[in-house]
Parts: C-alpha cells; sequence; structure tokens
C-alpha cells in the first residue's frame, strides 16, 4: 500500500509539530507548512531521519495565494493529497471586549477562520476530483464553550466547528471525510501565553477532571487516529481531547 501524502500547517511548534512526528513514524508522506524557514528545514530533516519523504513549504494561511501554492506544492511533489490537518493558529490578543478591536479582530480570525476556509478550499479542490481524502481541523475546548476575556478566540473557534460541520455534508457526496480535533489544555507555548502567570496556568488545570494539561503527542495520536481508515465512517464531527473539561 502506498504511503498516505499528509499536509500540515502550523506544523513548527506544538501540536503541529507532533502531529508531523507521530505521522512520519506511521510511515506517511508529509507536507509541513509554516512562516519560518530554519524551523520548517530542521522539522524537515527530523522527518527524514525517521526514514520518510518530507518537504517544507513557507506559507501563511492568511493569504489565498500562499494557500493555493502550498496545496499545488503538495499535489506536484507527490501527486496527491490523503490527509490535511489544519493547525495553524492563534491565541490572539485576550482580554475583555471592552478592549477590542477591528485590528484584534482581524489578526485572530483572518488565522483562526479565513486561514481554515482557505485551506479547506484549496485541499477540497484536489480531494474531490480523487474522489477521497480526509481534514481534520484544529479546534479547542473553546469551540463549544466559554471563558471570560477570550471572546475572540472563542468565537474563531466557534466558527471553525460549525466550518467543520458543513464542509463535511457538503464533501462527504464525494467521499471526502472532514472533522475537527478540540484539544483542552496541552502543554504549548500557547497555553502559557494564554495564562499569562504560572498560577493563573496551575488555577485552570486545578479544574480540570485530570488534573494536569495534555501533551501535544496526545493529541497527535487522535488526529491520526481520525485521520485513518479506523475512523472511516466518523465525518462531521468534533472530538474532543481535554481532560475532561467539557464533560461538564
Amino acid at each position: 500500500m502506498t504511503a498516505p501524502v499528509v499536509l500540515i500547517t502550523g506544523a513548527l511548534t506544538g501540536i503541529g509539530r507532533a502531529t508531523a512526528i507521530a505521522f512520519a513514524k506511521e510511515g506517511a508522506r508529509l507536507v509541513v507548512a509554516g512562516r519560518r524557514g530554519d524551523a520548517g528545514n530542521a522539522l524537515v530533516a527530523e522527518l527524514r531521519e525517521l526514514g520518510v519523504e518530507a518537504e517544507f513549504v513557507r506559507a501563511d494561511v492568511r493569504h489565498e495565494e500562499d494557500v493555493r501554492i502550498l496545496i499545488d506544492r503538495a499535489v506536484d511533489r507527490f501527486g496527491r493529497l490523503d490527509v490535511a490537518v489544519n493547525n495553524a493558529g492563534t491565541e490572539g490578543t485576550p482580554g475583555p471586549i471592552l478592549e477590542q478591536s477591528a485590528e484584534t479582530y482581524a489578526a485572530t480570525f483572518d488565522t483562526n477562520v479565513l486561514g481554515t476556509l482557505l485551506s479547506m478550499k484549496h485541499e477540497l479542490r484536489v480531494m474531490q476530483p480523487q474522489g477521497s481524502g480526509v481534514i481534520v481541523n484544529i479546534s479547542s475546548t473553546m469551540g463549544s464553550k466559554a471563558a471570560p476575556n477570550a471572546s475572540l478566540y472563542t468565537g474563531s473557534k466557534h466558527a471553525v466547528e460549525g466550518m467543520t460541520k458543513s464542509a463535511a455534508l457538503e464533501a462527504a457526496a464525494y467521499g471526502v471525510r472532514v472533522n475537527a480535533v478540540a484539544p483542552g489544555p496541552v502543554e504549548t507555548g500557547m497555553l502559557n501565553r494564554f495564562a499569562g502567570t504560572a498560577e493563573r496556568k496551575a488555577g485552570m488545570l486545578a479544574n480540570l477532571p485530570l488534573k494536569r494539561a495534555g501533551t501535544p503527542e496526545e493529541v497527535a495520536q487522535a488526529i491520526v487516529f481520525v485521520a485513518s481508515e479506523k475512523a472511516s465512517f466518523i465525518t462531521g464531527q468534533i472530538i474532543g481531547v481535554d481532560g475532561g473539561r467539557t464533560a461538564a
């Protein structure tokens, strides 16, 4: 069986990086995307050491031309696109609604919402004529719940989940599955930035049923599963990987 071709945006740190490594260990051929060439090339070298084909493409998902070129480069390199993980995202500028502006809105929504939309548009452009493929968007527990001082991030992830469900209904007609994985607090730079202080972070984790942050590797394993044939009857779903946060 030919190794699947997997594309990951926001692949250079955190969950994206862990996902690239997890797919490499499964033998996938990889295209990893991000905005920093040095980190991208270092990741590709690491992936190739695991024995797989890999390529880095510099891309900013806020810009449609970047996304179009990214998808075309993946297809030019490997001839197809089997799995796309739309992981590029930002926490934006946390704070009360009274402090938000059109600029802070755009800084969050352009990456989290527009970036996901443009990525799915061009991924489905390839997957539709193939008659196969899987898209996994990355949401958050804030795609279904909320938190104070996080209105823009919460709104953006609600939008990601809505787009995921609509895209799944459209794509099912040509054999493509679309789901989202929604992590809770995960030990990443984004969590530390969002928490702001060690004390606030400890308080956030104390309220989780499992009493700890997840790891990027734990989320990556869920993404690999959702993208696999083991999940072949799952589409239009939001898969929580959140230590129990959304159970209550």
